[in-house]
């Protein structure tokens, strides 16, 4: 329980929660997370950076013990996760400044009924001297709310970046040491939950190009002492085009369009179409989004389930949709018993989507030698598209 030394004047006063397997009772967490918090000591003051999930009060408080005072309390993002121990945070130092940006003030007021007399509103590129050491906010709104900041410490080239750059992975790991682990981590955290706010994001990359950063402090998972490791990730999952890939959600009750699917895989295959099916029934949501981050085209596989989707590749579609990845293209396969209106209600849900909807394969009960050969030209289709756009893998 004793504050972990990151370099001179700051330290990790965070905690590991080993334990957690779903966060905002939806995003599925296999690897535990942390919820990072920052105490950056200087020659005249000292600031709390964030707080910690008010499960884990216990811990902060007993590694601030020996910390009699704290002048500045900085919120980056008012999610509980971040701020929900503020209030205990505030009645411990009562003479401490919350710092934090004009949308976060009213929001700290009526998530946690934070006086609004305590907080002072922290403009874009406005700085704080510590006395040595300063912190320098920027804006970084939709990364993933709209009032999210991060903080710059020039001296020491540490960027608190907040949920930016994250991961939901516990480890007793200080900095990033498999690469291979934190990647795969960090981009189910992209793609869960950044990837619908990536044009924006692309922007907030630009601006901190022009930091000299040595080391990246997020607010979930080990830090970044090679920050080009995780920034080099992030611009490729924002900015690069899209793979020569298809991902194939699908569910199926009796079978029929279990075959369509593996069908379809085999042709894709035989395209050279690199393809990657989920089985809804099993899938881990959070790996079907980490597919989305680079996928071309979306194929949803579905039975019908009184005259629309299954509710399960609905779902997949939805959160497709939601998470708005780089997709160009997207199509619909299944099997009906009597009637159907998959194929409508899907394509109005993608319509949020800038895709082409490509020509649905749709079967009564199990497919004849006529909807397999039209599964091969949809994967023909595909791989010519793909070879238009020139993509690779």
């Amino acid at each position: 329980m004793q504050p972990l030394p990151i370099m001179d004047g700051i330290e990790f006063v965070g905690s590991v929660d080993w334990d957690r397997r779903l966060f905002d009772s939806l995003i599925p967490l296999p690897d535990g997370t942390s919820y990072n918090a920052y105490l950056v000591k200087g020659r005249d003051k000292v600031a709390l950076l964030d707080t910690v999930d008010p499960i884990f009060w216990d811990q902060l408080r007993e590694k601030l013990r020996d910390v009699p005072r704290i002048d500045y309390v900085v919120v980056h993002h008012v999610e509980q996760d971040h701020s929900g121990s503020l209030p205990l945070v505030l009645e411990k130092y009562p003479a401490a400044t919350v710092l934090t940006s004009a949308k976060a003030r009213g929001m700290l007021v009526d998530h946690l009924h934070v006086a609004e007399e305590r907080i002072r509103v922290m403009a874009d590129g406005e700085t704080i001297d510590l006395g040595g050491k300063t912190l320098r906010f920027l804006a970084m709104p939709w990364v993933h709310w709209p009032e999210t900041i991060v903080t710059y410490l020039p001296e020491d080239r540490v960027l608190f970046s907040c949920d930016l750059f994250g991961s939901h992975l516990a480890t007793t790991d200080m900095y990033v040491t498999d690469e291979g682990l934190v990647y795969e981590a960090a981009q189910r955290y992209y793609a869960e939950i950044m990837m619908p706010f990536r044009t924006v994001i692309k922007g907030h990359l630009e601006k901190l190009a022009k930091l000299d950063i040595a080391v990246i402090a997020p607010s979930h998972g080990p830090l970044y002492d090679r920050p080009a490791f995780i920034m080099d990730a992030y611009r490729d999952w924002v900015m690069a085009p899209p793979h020569n890939t298809v991902v194939l959600p699908f569910v199926s009750m009796h079978g029929s369009t279990e075959i369509m699917v593996r069908h379809l895989t085999d042709a894709l295959q035989r395209q050279e179409v690199r393809v990657k099916p989920f089985n809804l029934a099993v899938t881990d949501i959070g790996k079907l989004a980490i597919a989305l981050v680079d996928a071309a085209t979306l194929i949803l596989g579905t039975p019908t389930v009184h005259l629309g989707p299954h509710p399960a590749a609905y779902y997949a579609a939805k959160l497709a949709v939601a998470l708005k990845p780089k997709l160009l293209y997207a199509g619909l396969i299944g099997s009906y018993g009597w009637n159907s209106r998959a194929t409508e209600q899907v394509v109005e849900l993608c319509q949020g989507l800038k895709m082409e909807i490509l020509e649905p394969v749709i079967c009564r009960g199990l497919p004849l030698a006529e909807d397999l050969a039209a599964l091969d030209r949809l994967a023909s289709v595909i791989a010519g598209k793909h070879r238009v756009r020139q993509l690779t893998d």
